[in-house]
């Protein structure tokens, strides 16, 4: 009887594994994101609030090793919205954060593709 349970615990651990290796739910959501990302203006507060939403969403179900970059998007996200469309706002934030967002967004759309076969564009 022991060794039952011992093979339905391993059975059962192995199968969280793969659904966390797989993507799981946040494959799932990336999609919503990706539309969500798709030609952002963010000037548009409205669908700055949306991504935003969506990466908050992805970030509590990320993989460990995109944990920072979603960190990152949301930082981001934070700061266009407080710039309320205000395009020298916007531009500084481009320059001082520009290089950040660029590499987490990279690295957020390649597991996305790689992993989660999602296109992320944007």
């Amino acid at each position: 009887m022991r060794k039952m349970a011992a093979l339905v615990a391993a059975v059962t651990m192995s199968a969280g594994v793969l659904t966390a290796c797989s993507g799981g739910d946040y494959c799932s959501e990336l999609q919503n994101y990706a539309e969500a990302v798709k030609n952002l203006d963010v000037k548009d507060t409205d669908a700055v609030d949306k991504m935003q939403g969506e990466a908050k969403k992805l970030s509590k179900s990320a993989p460990d090793d995109l944990k920072d970059d979603w960190k990152t998007v949301l930082d981001y996200a934070d700061k266009a919205k407080e710039a309320k469309g205000d395009s020298a706002k916007l531009q500084e934030l481009a320059k001082s954060d520009g290089t950040k967002i660029a590499a987490a967004s990279e690295a957020i759309a390649k597991q996305a593709k790689d992993t989660c076969k999602v296109n992320i564009e944007g």
